[in-house]
Order: structure tokens, then sequence, then C-alpha cells
């Protein structure tokens, strides 16, 4: 049986088809859908969401340890997060099977940095596995779990997001049903004290030794022989991209086991060749291995040093030139910057703190992260899952050492991002006393990767229902004193919320509880929520003035006719969250029905 899946659907296949009993991620483009399919598959896998990456490589490392096939995904820059549990297991090796996919993500689509994970391999000493296609994902995911049974080491999977969300037609396969291994106790093994990590430090050398060996060997490194004018050295989609540039005019050294790299069949196949290409996404690890060896390669002298290698960069880089193409002209299009949704519960929190003076905002990564443009100006920081706390910390010890200090830190983070590692940057800030005013919005459900359960919504990933956490009582028992919950669509509440927080001299937390206007209510949430957005808004046009106040709310659903002057609201879109009604200064919004 065949079918057409993305990249990320055929992650999953793999791991049922190779037996996997558990698997943990934390959602992350472009990774998420990984975990989503493979809790699909509720009969054979346990599938779950943890609160961070880090505690995902954990549990499903803990998986391994016992016995079962498991895996861990999340996106590059969660394997930061994760980099620490990471290093030791390659240590201690594995019982069950166990592989880390990481969803690399050249040209920053959706990430704030753009790293290559393949140095992860190396750097933690084990091996990497990168599939270019849907096909090749299933596949190398099974091969994956073999590999990390026959040399005892977690394996790192390496795919970019045009492999992850790309389709192609796989082959279905059945599901091997592997047994759960005996765990036996070996504290030699598995306790990481100095006298026994120096031994295990000396059996992974000679495990990578074993492993370039087999890098040589195996069929997932392989030389396709053409014209042997031009050579490709190419690894996961970068050999489809090649491919589609040169077709049978080059050869190619197509590399799927890319760590240790095949050193034996790099030189075999430079040495035939006349000139040769080596095109990889990001940084220049296999130019760097072949010019080692001793070859004159061409890559980031011909090649950018980031963004994605697609066959028009190639064209362009080579060539000079793309393939031909009608341009069109691009003088009427309207830009679309990304903006939060019509009835997002974050706008009229950010409407309000954008007008607070004297305030350094220190953000997030999360759908709130779109604060800091127009129309609210309301984010001057964000570095990364969790740090909005901490560096707002910081920067408040910074600020409170001048003698005439009148500024103050606002910190903003989600729901799902607290528990992320929100929560630890919170403890510190409680513990150390700075007096920062502290934002967590609370829009019961993971956003802005699309809709996935996290601890604060009740149920987990295979919708099973459990007890959602307080989030009030999380924040006092973390050692915050000063809590209040509002309701962000409320303006005046938002207002009194930051004018409390703004007199007291101690760290405090205000919580914006409201779900996201896009998620599917459950019914405790319909209860607790039973007005959310019972009728839409609209302008009477007798009464506007044309002042565009509702404007500068940001919410798409209104739009403003320059010829009449007036204002208007789209009904299709707007969802009556009576933001713009507040700030209407003639109160020409009003609500249907009343």
């Amino acid at each position: 049986m065949k079918e057409l899946l993305t990249g990320n659907e055929a992650l999953a296949r793999g791991a049922f088809e190779a037996g996997v009993r558990f698997a943990s991620a934390y959602p992350g483009t472009p990774s998420t859908e990984i975990l989503e399919n493979t809790a699909l598959y509720k009969d054979a896998i346990v599938a779950e969401w943890a609160n961070n990456e880090k505690v995902a490589l954990e549990a499903a490392a803990g998986a391994a340890v016992a016995g079962a096939r498991s895996f861990a995904a999340m996106k590059h820059v969660g394997v930061n997060v994760a980099a620490d549990p990471l290093f030791t297991f390659a240590y201690t090796g594995v019982n069950g099977g166990f592989v880390l996919i990481t969803a690399d993500e050249p040209g920053q689509h959706s990430s704030q940095n753009e790293q290559d994970n393949r140095h992860y391999a190396k750097f933690a000493k084990i091996p990497c596995i990168e599939p270019k296609d849907s096909p090749e994902c299933k596949d190398y995911m099974i091969r994956a779990f073999e590999i990390s049974e026959q040399f005892d080491t977690p394996v790192l999977l390496r795919v970019t997001t045009r492999v992850c969300h790309s389709k192609g037609i796989v082959e279905l396969g059945e599901r091997r049903e592997v047994p759960i291994k005996d765990y036996v106790k070996d504290v030699r093994k598995y306790i990481t004290v100095p006298a026994h990590a120096k031994q295990l430090r000396a059996k992974v050398e000679d495990r990578i030794n074993s492993m370039r060996e087999f890098s040589n060997q195996t069929a997932m490194n392989r030389i396709e022989w053409n014209d042997k004018k031009i050579g490709i050295i190419a690894s996961g989609g970068c050999i489809d991209y090649a491919h589609e540039v040169f077709g049978d005019t080059a050869s190619y050294l197509m590399i799927g086991f890319s760590y240790p790299l095949p050193d034996e069949k790099i030189r075999e196949f430079c040495s035939q060749i006349e000139t040769v290409y080596v095109i990889e996404e990001n940084d220049p690890i296999i130019e760097e291995e072949a010019q080692r060896l001793g070859f004159t390669v061409h890559g980031k002298d011909t090649f950018p040093p980031f963004g994605e290698m697609t066959p028009d960069v190639i064209r362009q880089s080579v060539f000079g030139k793309m393939l031909d193409s009608v341009d069109g002209t691009t003088d009427k299009v309207v830009p679309r910057p990304p903006s939060l949704c019509a009835g997002c519960p974050h706008r009229g929190f950010f409407y309000e703190v954008g007008k607070l003076k004297n305030t350094m905002i220190s953000g997030d990564i999360g759908c709130y992260t779109l604060g800091f443009a127009e129309p609210y100006n309301a984010m001057d920081i964000n570095l990364c899952m969790g740090a909005s706390v901490s560096v707002g910390h910081g920067a408040q010890r910074v600020f409170d050492m001048k003698q005439d200090n009148k500024m103050r830190v606002v910190t903003v983070l989600g729901d799902s991002t607290f528990f992320h590692t929100g929560i630890n940057s919170l403890i510190n800030t409680a513990y150390n006393g700075s007096n920062t005013i502290n934002i967590i919005l609370d829009n019961r459900i993971t956003g802005m990767t699309g809709h996935q359960e996290n601890p604060g919504s009740g149920y987990t990933l295979q919708g099973k229902e459990v007890q959602e956490l307080d989030l009030e009582a999380l924040v006092r028992a973390c050692g915050i004193k000063q809590v209040v919950t509002i309701d962000p669509n409320d303006l005046t509440a938002v207002k009194n919320a930051l004018k409390w927080a703004h007199s007291l001299e101690e760290p405090s937390v205000i919580i914006t509880r409201w779900p996201c206007v896009l998620k599917k209510l459950q019914e405790k949430d319909k209860i607790e929520f039973v007005n959310v957005f019972k009728s839409k808004c609209y302008v009477d046009q007798d009464m506007c003035i044309g002042c565009r106040a509702c404007t500068r709310t940001g919410c798409p659903a209104i739009e403003f006719d320059f010829e009449r002057k007036k204002s208007y609201i789209n009904r299709n879109a707007c969802v009556g969250c009576t933001v713009c009604l507040q700030v209407c200064p003639v109160k020409a919004i009003k609500k249907e029905g009343e």
C-alpha cells in the first residue's frame, strides 16, 4: 500500500513500523506534526507532549533505558535546551533504540536563528542520519533504531523544513513488534560519576571508529556515476535540489549517514572528478572534511553561507542565472506583515502596555512576539524560550543601580512558554527580589505551533482529561506574593492591573486569562468563558468621526475608508472581543443586538 505523506508524517509512520513504544516532544515548527501523527497510533505508541525539550529527551531516554524503542522530536533550537542530557546519554548508551529528531530551519521561516545541528552529532559523538525526502524519512527512521541498538548509542536524525513539509509517495509496511528488552541494573553503564564516565569516554571513541567504518559501507552513503567533469556531494534535501539542476550531467556522492562522514567514499569520489561542488545547507561540514582529506572542492566559496540551497539558488551560484520565468510587477502588491488574529486575547494587553512610558518590555517566543510591531511597539527584546523573565530581572537590576532611575521592566510570556522554562526564570526573580512586572498571557493552549495541549489545558496529546495546572497557585509557589488574574479584553482591568503592579516595590505577576480565539473550546472552557464572543461589533456610520482610534488597536477586522473618512468592521472577521468598542471616543462602535 502506498500513501502520499509529508516528511513528518513519514517519520511517524517509520516509528510505528520500527516498533516504537514511547515518544515525547515539545511542539516547534517545523517538527510539530511528527508527534501529532505518532499520537494517532494510540494502540501501539504512547505519545506525550512534554513541557520542554529537555524533559522530552529525558523521558524518552528513560523509556529506552527501560528497554523500549523510543524517540524525542524538536526543532533545532530545542536541541539547545536538550543538550545537557544528550551529551551524557551519548556516554551511557541505550538499551532499547533511541532517536533524537532535530528539525532544522535553513532560511529561518519561523525561528529566531538559523543553526546547523549536525554539529551536535560531532560534538556529542553520536551518529547523524539525514533523509532527503518522505520515503527516506520512513526508511531511515527504521534504520536509525537498528543503528542505535547495533552501536549502543543515541542517534541524531536531522531533517529540514522542506523535508518535513514536502510530500512524497511512501510504501507502507507492517509494524514490527519489537519486544521490550529486559532492564538490567548496571551502575557502571548508567551512573556517570567521574570514575565510570572516564571509562565510558573511551568506549565512545571506540564506537566512533566502528561507525566510521559503517559509514563507508552503508548504502545510505552512495555514489551515482555519470559524467565525471562535475561531481556533487550533498546531503538531505540538497540531494534532490542538485539532481533538479544538474540531472545526469554530473556524478553524485549522496550522504545519508553524515556523521561520521565516509572518508573513504569521499576520497574515491573526489579523486575521479574534475570539479567538485559540495552543496549543504547552513555550515560547511562536508566541505571541510573533503578539504581535510586533501581535495579542492567548491562549497561556501560558490554558494551562500546561509539560507536554503533551493534549485534557483544553486543555478544562480553556479551558472549565474536562473531559469527563464515571467516576472510579475510588485508595485501594486500590498505588504502583509503577520499580525495578531481578530479577537486575539493578547491585543488588549499590548494596546495598553504599549502606552507606558519609561518602560522596557522583555518579550519571549510565541504569537505574542508580534507585540513588537506597529501599532503596539510593545516589545524591546526577545531572546529564547522562557528568557523574558530572567532577562527582565537582569535589566531591572541595572536600571535600579541609577540614582534617578525611572525605568520599570515588564516581562511577557505565554502559558506554554511559562511551563517550558519560564518557571525557572520566575523562581530566580522571586528569590532575588527584583521588582519586575511579569505578565503571563494564558490563552489556554500552545497557540503559535497549531494548538497543542499543555499542562494548563487539562488534556494530554492523546485526548485524556487530566488536572490542569492552577497558574495562580503555581506562581505563588514560585515565591511571588503579588498575583492577579484578569480578562485581557477588559481594557479597564488591564490598565488597573498595570497601575497596581507599578505601585509595588516587589515582583508581581499579572495573568491574562482568555482562550485563543481560534481554539476549539472544550466543555469546561465553554462554561468558564460562556459569554466569549457571543455577538459581533459594528460601526455606526452616522456617529463615526474618522479619528481612527479603533484602527490603532491593530485588529485586522477593522478597515478605514479614506474617501468617506469612516471606519467599518468586516463582519466576517470580527469575533466581538469589544476592544475597539472600548477605545472609541464617541461610542460609535456597538455590539449587535444591544
